[in-house]
């Protein structure tokens, strides 16, 4: 295995464990204004994700500066080319942060009112972005022979990526009502079940049509082999398999599958991209590759020290601070921090 291999792959874990894991957090978000009927109800909404949310992120900050570390080439076209989505995703994640620590500042309702649906707006926007970006450097885009993006906004907003921000939006919001009917109790507890209930079916029917649409439009269906065809029917296994759970009311193992499906889902997208990191739909020689992309050697090889001494540390640190958190947020509102 390459080192540019071994980064790609490196790249799509870090990606991967960003979405699983702020994927409930962006759940949460959506839900909030909705599950939440009085203010107590909300702070404890809140609190079931407040001490993740922040670390959650360092997945996606971490990402970012791999892909720019390991290869430039494609950091310069997508955060060039992709400029107006990125930066509307980058203001929606700022708007989110800081309405977590400004909510509880004042006890007007309105100004509570306020923060809540701007935490609903940037987690519905970035859960929307998302797929569209990464959804499009599967189904090409237009890329000129000096690694360019040439295109405009208005070119991402196509029937596939807005079928794929659909599914993970969709996904995002059972896999945060899962993870609210494990973290609270009574009235939330119940309505985030009801949710799960009857929202499933259609997350399955969403995916499959995205999954069979993948199939169909890229050019994934002429180079088929074993990662590309098994990962993808796991991702399908495990959704479905949450249905079983769901029917048992064992929502610990339900929210284990949509973290599984999720991570399935992920995967499959890295799985369909490579060795491309960004697909050209004007001349497939002018794609962005993990070897044209990518930096020098030594480059590589000093990251990958560095990672492999420090990768371990951040894992362990945020294992425990889920350990740490991983009761269930009481109804006692005198002890909620946010």
């Amino acid at each position: 295995m390459t080192l540019n291999t071994l980064w790609f792959i490196f790249i799509t874990v870090l990606y991967t464990g960003f979405f699983v894991l702020e994927g409930f957090d962006f759940g949460v978000g959506m839900l909030l204004p909705f599950l939440g009927n009085t203010d107590s109800q909300r702070r404890i909404i809140i609190n079931t994700i407040g001490p993740h949310w922040d670390g959650n992120e360092v997945w996606l900050i971490a990402a970012g500066g791999a892909t720019f570390a390991a290869f430039p080439s494609w950091y310069a076209t997508l955060f060039s080319g992709f400029y107006l989505p990125l930066f509307l995703l980058l203001i929606g994640l700022i708007i989110r942060g800081v309405a977590f620590e400004f909510r509880s500042k004042d006890d007007h309702r309105l100004w509570r009112n306020l923060w809540d649906w701007c935490i609903f707006a940037g987690s519905l926007l970035a859960s929307i972005l998302f797929p569209i970006a990464f959804s499009n450097l599967v189904r090409g885009v237009p890329i000129n022979s000096d690694m360019q993006y040439v295109g405009g906004f208005f070119n991402l907003l196509n029937p596939y990526s807005l079928l794929a921000a659909m599914g993970f939006t969709l996904l995002f919001i059972l896999h945060g009502a899962t993870f609210l009917s494990i973290k609270t109790e009574g009235e939330i507890e119940h309505r985030a079940k009801e949710l799960v209930r009857w929202l499933w079916l259609l997350v399955v029917l969403i995916l499959v049509v995205f999954l069979i649409t993948s199939f169909a439009i890229t050019d994934v269906r002429h180079n088929l082999n074993v990662l590309t065809i098994l990962v993808p029917i796991l991702g399908l296994l495990t959704v479905l398999s949450a249905g079983y759970f769901m029917r048992k009311s064992q929502f610990g193992r339900l929210f284990i599958t949509t973290c599984l499906t999720i991570a399935f889902l992920v995967l499959t997208i890295f799985i369909f991209l490579y060795p491309n990191v960004m697909i050209s739909s004007l001349n497939p020689a002018w794609s962005l590759t993990i070897h044209n992309a990518a930096s020098s050697f030594t480059t590589l090889r000093l990251m990958t020290i560095i990672t492999a001494i420090f990768l371990p540390i951040v894992i362990l640190y945020q294992v425990w601070t889920y350990w740490v958190f991983r009761k269930r947020i009481t109804n006692e509102v005198e002890k909620l921090t946010y």
